[in-house]
């Protein structure tokens, strides 16, 4: 990755990823109940559309959801980073509050299993497309100010997303369809 500002760009997103979901952490550590709202409304929101017993079908529901997530993380760029900004730091804070509660509950090693067998493709394709989303922002910074063009910013970092976003995301649905339930199963 090459174009200016991706590599900064992935630090700041990982740090904001990291800063919203220990946000999300203490928040959810301090009053339970908030914890227990994020869920409740990830349950559903998200899962009550995505679950299936079938693996495949199921793999093919995340794989959008999770891809319509990463786009919005992209194209939010185009807002001037703002709802990239917003996307990244409230998933953090709803992650955060999620992961608190689970582990209180079912234990550190639980949230581990859950997630760690997927999150190793999904976390870098949704922090990958948060720092392309904010490079975008910066190409229409420059041009705004006359010293770029954001149209060829925006052209190479597509170039980007489809070429590490899209197969990451693939690669974590299914993961998390086939793969991820048999461990929780083991570790339940």
């Amino acid at each position: 990755m090459s174009e200016p500002g991706v590599w900064r760009n992935l630090g700041f997103t990982v740090f904001l990823l990291a800063l919203s979901l220990s946000a999300g952490v203490l928040i959810a550590a301090a009053n339970p109940e908030i914890g227990q709202q994020f869920l409740d409304m990830f349950r559903q929101a998200i899962m009550g559309e995505l679950m299936t017993d079938e693996p495949l079908l199921l793999a093919g529901n995340l794989f959008l959801n999770n891809l319509q997530a990463c786009v919005l993380l992209f194209l939010g760029g185009a807002t001037f980073g703002l709802v990239t900004v917003f996307v990244i730091g409230t998933n953090g804070l709803v992650i955060g509050s999620i992961l608190q509660l689970v582990a209180g509950e079912k234990g550190l090693f639980y949230v581990l299993a859950a997630i760690l067998p997927h999150g190793i493709f999904e976390i870098p394709a949704f922090v990958i497309a948060g720092a392309l989303g904010l490079t975008l922002a910066g190409g229409m910074w420059n041009e705004l100010r006359g010293a770029g063009d954001a149209a060829s910013t925006g052209l190479a970092v597509g170039k980007y997303f489809l070429t590490f976003v899209i197969p990451l995301v693939a690669v974590a649905a299914l993961v998390e369809a086939f793969i991820t339930p048999y461990i929780l199963q083991f570790v339940a």
